[in-house]
């Protein structure tokens, strides 16, 4: 404070458009939109300026009130409120998380590798298999590629350590047609970071091992390279580990277990702009708790997931099924909103057969080409109805996911590098890069829009307070706001009330169905094709995770979530329908927040024109803004609680089985398979009996309370402080400040050249349609196959 205190305000530059950086900041600023066409930079350049001049002008705004304000202490605490306000540095622009997800060999890495333009920079799935940790991939402005490899923590790796000798007891009796995924991928762990015998090993012997690879105190390795292909060496031994019966040289392998993931930064990129990052999600999670938790945070991050699968594994399979459903969830309890299939090497393709296999009556097929091309819209449209199908039972009619114009993909990266069959863009991975940059040029858009419209209510309220005059009857219009305020929240509250009530009678029939339906469902969990013969260490696996096991291999399992299946499905549609955008009248939680702004924006417009207010456009502008302002933040603040009201059925189901799973996973001996299963069935049939389902009901309820609680508090004490702030000088908040009226007119000028912005927007896009409906389009490749 006292350096902030010290500093010279920083001088305004009388000419709006004038850039007050060296060139090397700006050739720095140009660089991040190389990724663009020339359209769109231009249309971020002008954001950008806009961001840049919106920060200088609230900068030099609290240096001149600073030193009159909190050097004083007979200033009140709500003037000190306004000038901390200005203080406030906006992050950058929060950044696009898309996606990838699927099952290891589907061809994520590939898919990354084309579309950042770097053919085999992340390691590609072939005779090896890739780590199952999250990697990230971004680019920024620096000038080296970097790579951060975050390990677990000491505490992180014993807990897991402990799981892994526990699930390993007694396995030395068994052959290794006994051994199941579970015991395999354990002894495969202990022998990478502890040699050959380690599985043999108890606990305590493990923890005064010592590891063979080394392991930094910070448990982060930090690796930078001039060129990708530097780093990609550098990195591969990290994420990239052989067959379970090889027994790695490398000192970098043999790290691998500790891995809890990946972040990848990229120079300087003309093709994938800065603030989006691509991650590569395993299909299945981790048996590791933290890596499990961290893989579920990361799809829910998203706001975009990809669903990646491989031409011949899009037309069916659990797998695929698992990772569709998940990706829906996402839409559910995170921050997801598109879904999209990317079906990914659709240039394998068997001629012969499928020219048999055609349908009889179509055009002929002259190539491979053709082929290829027919083959890949046919699934287009085929995989675009089932997956809008699927949409449509688990989503909202009004879901942005439902109305995405392409929720199918067909993508080819070897054709991408090759083109013998495919053009460039008939390999959809830049129709992906446009995708991309659509949507940060929209989120930018959103994001100055919002940051310069609060900023020029700030000013009007700061200029406003060098008023000497107090407008007549000004106590009196002020108090019939409050009175209005608290009037409306009362009525948000009821609103909020009857939009949760929606939940309540789909929750009751879930829990109905859930109740008569959940021993058939546990029963298919627990049996396998095999019988018994290599299960059992699997189950012990499910139960040393109270309920839950990952695997690289086998579809994820989860006991919790399955039983509570029958209540998600009744209640899906409604959950989305309370968390989605709409009108008023029915179930959506947010138009009822945005009916509670408009009514008090307009009743302060009709306070400002019935009685006059000398200083109205100030006052005025500055609630309707910061009314804005304190409900727009309310959105974050429900995503955030959307996810713990989603999960509070499974987490409750799964508190209520733990002591029956911490039973199971004690049991070993003789038919130790059939004892677990027993003691699992009769804990759950125990606490079904006992009201599990119904306190989930409870608790899921209860969530939602806690919900209109919080926001009612919000909203009460952000209007609170707001209307005191408005509030005339009687109050006792008059102060002659510094004079900014120098910074109120730049604002004002940045306020209306964000219309400006918009409009060339526009124009520039409708310019660029009409040039690619003009432009011819392209012929296939020369190479074509016949």
């Amino acid at each position: 404070m006292e350096y902030l205190v010290g500093q010279e305000p920083h001088p305004v530059d009388d000419d709006l458009f004038k850039e007050p950086m060296r060139k090397r900041r700006r050739s720095d600023r140009d660089q991040r939109f190389r990724a663009f066409p020339s359209i769109e930079q231009s249309a971020l350049k002008e954001y950008e300026k806009l961001e840049s001049r919106t920060r200088r002008v609230l900068s030099n705004t609290y240096q001149k009130l600073i030193q009159s304000v909190f050097l004083d202490d007979s200033i009140p605490n709500g003037v000190k409120y306004l000038v901390l306000l200005t203080l406030i540095e906006k992050p950058p622009l929060d950044p696009i998380y898309i996606g990838l997800f699927g099952s290891t060999g589907a061809g994520k890495s590939s898919l990354i590798n084309a579309i950042i333009q770097q053919a085999m920079f992340l390691p590609v799935s072939g005779e090896s298999i890739c780590t199952s940790c999250v990697v990230q991939v971004s680019s920024g402005c620096c000038e080296q590629y970097e790579a951060k490899i975050h390990l677990l923590s000491d505490q992180e790796w014993k807990e897991e350590l402990k799981n892994l000798t526990k699930l390993l007891h007694r396995t030395e009796e068994l052959d290794e047609w006994d051994r199941d995924d579970a015991v395999e991928e354990a002894v495969w762990k202990l022998r990478m970071l502890y040699g050959v015998g380690a599985e043999r090993k108890s606990y305590e012997e493990l923890l005064r091992a010592k590891p063979r690879g080394k392991i930094p105190t910070s448990r982060i390795i930090t690796l930078k390279a001039e060129e990708a292909g530097e780093l990609s060496v550098k990195l591969d031994p990290y994420i990239r580990t052989k067959r379970r019966d090889w027994d790695g040289e490398s000192a970098e392998s043999h790290i691998w277990p500790l891995i809890k993931h990946v972040e990848v930064t990229l120079s300087k990129s003309e093709l994938i702009p800065e603030g989006v990052v691509l991650v590569d999600i395993p299909g299945t999670g981790d048996f590791n708790s933290k890596r499990d938790e961290m893989w579920k945070k990361t799809i829910d991050k998203c706001s975009v997931i990809w669903v990646i699968s491989d031409i011949e594994r899009v037309s069916g399979g659990r797998a695929h099924e698992d990772l569709l459903n998940e990706s829906i969830k996402a839409c559910q309890r995170g921050f997801c909103r598109d879904v999209a299939l990317v079906v990914t090497k659709t240039d394998k393709l068997h001629l012969p057969e499928y020219l048999r296999e055609r349908k009889v009556g179509k055009q002929a097929i002259q190539s491979q080409r053709e082929a290829v091309l027919e083959r890949n819209e046919m699934i287009k449209l085929q995989r675009n109805r089932i997956l809008k199908e699927k949409l449509k039972r688990k989503l909202p009619v009004e879901s942005k996911a439902l109305g995405a114009s392409d929720l199918v993909y067909t993508v080819s990266a070897q054709e991408y590098w090759q083109q013998a069959l495919l053009t460039e863009e008939e390999t959809e991975i830049p129709k992906l890069r446009e995708y991309i940059r659509k949507r940060l040029l929209d989120k930018k858009r959103r994001m100055v829009t919002k940051y310069v419209t609060e900023a020029f209510g700030l000013l009007l309220l700061t200029d406003s307070f060098n008023c000497p005059e107090i407008p007549p009857n000004e106590h009196l219009h002020m108090s019939g706001l409050r009175r209005f305020v608290e009037e409306q929240v009362q009525l948000l509250e009821k609103a909020i009330d009857q939009c949760f009530a929606h939940i309540a009678q789909p929750l009751h029939e879930g829990v109905r169905n859930a109740r008569t339906s959940y021993r058939r469902i546990l029963g298919a969990c627990l049996v396998r094709s095999r019988g018994n013969q290599g299960f059992h260490q699997t189950l012990k696996a499910v139960c040393l995770k109270n309920g839950i096991y990952a695997s690289r291999t086998l579809p994820r399992i989860d006991l919790n979530e399955a039983i509570t299946q029958p209540i998600y499905d009744q209640i899906d549609p409604v959950f989305g329908g309370i968390f989605r955008a709409g009108t008023p009248t029915g179930s959506a939680l947010m138009p009822h927040i945005d009916a509670f702004k408009h009514s008090l924006q307009e009743k302060m417009t009709e306070i400002g024109i019935r009685n006059g207010w000398k200083y109205d456009n100030y006052k005025k502008s500055f609630l309707i803004q910061e009314i804005s302002a304190i409900l727009g933040g309310l959105e974050g603040y429900i995503l955030r609680k959307k996810r713990r009201i989603y999960e509070s059925l499974t987490t409750s189901v799964q508190n209520d089985l733990k002591p029956c799973y911490e039973e199971a996973a004690q049991i070993t001996g003789k038919k130790a398979c059939e004892k677990m299963k027993d003691v699992i069935r009769r804990g759950v049939d125990r606490q079904v009996a006992e009201g599990m389902f119904e306190r989930a009901q409870e608790r899921m309820q209860h969530q939602f309370q806690q919900l209109k609680n919080g926001i009612t508090e919000k909203v009460k004490g952000s209007t609170a402080t707001m209307l005191t702030l408005a509030s005339p000088q009687g109050d006792g908040l008059y102060k002659e400040l510094a004079d900014v009226r120098t910074e109120y007119k730049e604002m004002e000028k940045l306020h209306r050249s964000l219309r400006e912005v918009a409009e060339n927007a526009v124009l520039r896009r409708g310019m660029q349609e009409f040039l690619l409906r003009a432009s011819p389009s392209k012929a296939g490749p020369p190479k074509a196959c016949i």
